[in-house]
């Protein structure tokens, strides 16, 4: 396995993590949004409050994305497998 190989199949690692970690990190970060937007227009300036609605949202998001999630960390350990298998 030459330096490239390493090189790519590092590069195709982190952006599986990007796609795979994505829908969790948009649920969490609309739901922060949403709350700090209540906040400011409430004046409601309670530190905990978003702690609670993003564990829900990221949950629920965990609950309906991991069918994807799953699919995309098999398709592309395949992937690699038979890439490891093709040097060796």
């Amino acid at each position: 396995m030459d330096q490239v190989a390493v090189i790519e199949i590092g590069r195709d690692s982190l952006f599986q993590i990007l796609i795979i970690s994505a829908p969790l990190m948009i649920a969490g970060m609309v739901v922060g949004i949403v709350i700090s937007l209540f906040q400011a227009l409430t004046t409601i300036q309670e530190m905990t409050l978003t702690f609670v609605p993003k564990i829900i949202a990221v949950f629920i998001a965990t609950v309906v994305f991991l069918p994807f999630m799953m699919t995309s960390l098999i398709e592309f350990s395949h992937g690699l497998f038979d890439r490891i298998a093709a040097i060796g």
